[in-house]
């Protein structure tokens, strides 16, 4: 194989060796964990690059149906096997044990597609070992969004800075899924989402824990288009505001919708008892259906607020 890690279709190497790690031999243990899904063509190169950078790779396949598998083992991958597809959130949680049943100091993620450039990871990995951060996040956009980032990129990134519960004031790039963490930091976030709410997930659970989160620049190899990104970061958003503000999402609207069927209802009593007016159909309907929904969603919103609210206390105690 020689200086070529993996070869594409046989005339031309997908990605070439790089030098040996340049950062000095330090006594953490750094451990990647790869959530792969039929990734045969790039998972490979992927495993063998990182493999410079780190002591261990871990590959959780989330039941591939093709030789991701068989390819990870071969480029020298811890593999984890799930039988059924689970999803990224299941699979990282899967790795993140493993890797620390091996005993790492340091658990890294990046992308299995080849997006991420594996010699980033002596940067992300150098804040843990100095003690300066629990968690280093990966950033395409640390000096700006990128004008040449596509906008749906950008406009989901502005979305995620305004509605979501994360201050991403601090936070440049919560979806670029290159990230390295503390072992001690495991615990304190769930891996309970999928898709691109799994990143904001893991970054919300990190500052309601008061982890230390720092951001260093990483390279991006090249830019992938997602169709279902814009739907993910829309659906990331509506979950987050149902965790965090439900009081805001059911109980203020609850109140007003509920509001006005009540008022609708003693208007038309008070004309039906007078006589001036006969009840239709439509008008009758409005109000009930005002009403119900409103009450309903009132409850809704108490009832998910103080959900949170007892998970919060305890988790904290």
């Amino acid at each position: 194989m020689g200086n070529q890690l993996l070869m594409g279709n046989g005339t031309e190497p997908i990605m070439t060796k790089r030098s040996k790690c340049t950062v000095g031999k330090v006594s953490k243990n750094v451990t990647v964990v790869l959530s792969a899904y039929n990734e045969e063509v790039s998972i490979g190169s992927t495993i063998l690059l990182a493999r410079l950078y780190a002591d261990k790779v871990i590959v959780v396949d989330d039941a591939s149906s093709d030789r991701t598998a068989e390819i990870s083992k071969k480029a020298g991958a811890e593999v984890i096997m799930h039988n059924t597809k689970q999803g990224k959130g299941a699979s990282l949680k899967t790795g993140f044990k493993a890797a620390t049943d091996l005993s790492a100091d340091i658990i890294v993620i990046m992308d299995s597609k080849g997006h991420h450039d594996p010699a980033d990871i002596s940067r992300l990995v150098d804040p843990i070992i100095k003690g300066s951060a629990d968690i280093v996040n990966g950033s395409r956009y640390l000096k700006g969004l990128d004008r040449n980032a596509p906008i749906y990129r950008r406009v989901g990134q502005t979305l995620l800075s305004k509605f979501t519960s994360v201050n991403l004031s601090k936070i440049t790039d919560c979806q670029g899924g290159f990230q390295a963490f503390s072992a001690s930091a495991i615990g304190s976030f769930h891996f309970d989402a999928q898709g691109v709410a799994i990143e904001n997930k893991i970054l919300s659970g990190a500052e309601k824990s008061n982890l230390r989160i720092q951001e260093v620049e990483i390279g991006n190899i090249h830019e992938f288009r997602d169709p279902v990104y814009v739907p993910g970061i829309l659906k990331t958003i509506v979950n987050d505001i149902e965790i965090n503000k439900s009081l805001y999402l059911y109980a203020v609207p609850g109140f007003a919708l509920a509001t006005c069927g009540f008022y609708m209802g003693v208007k038309f009593l008070e004309a039906f008892l007078l006589g001036t007016e006969v009840f239709y159909f439509w008008p009758v309907f409005l109000m009930v259906f005002l009403s119900v929904a409103g009450v309903y969603m009132t409850v809704r919103g108490i009832v998910k607020h103080s959900l949170v609210e007892v998970a919060m206390q305890t988790e904290n105690a």
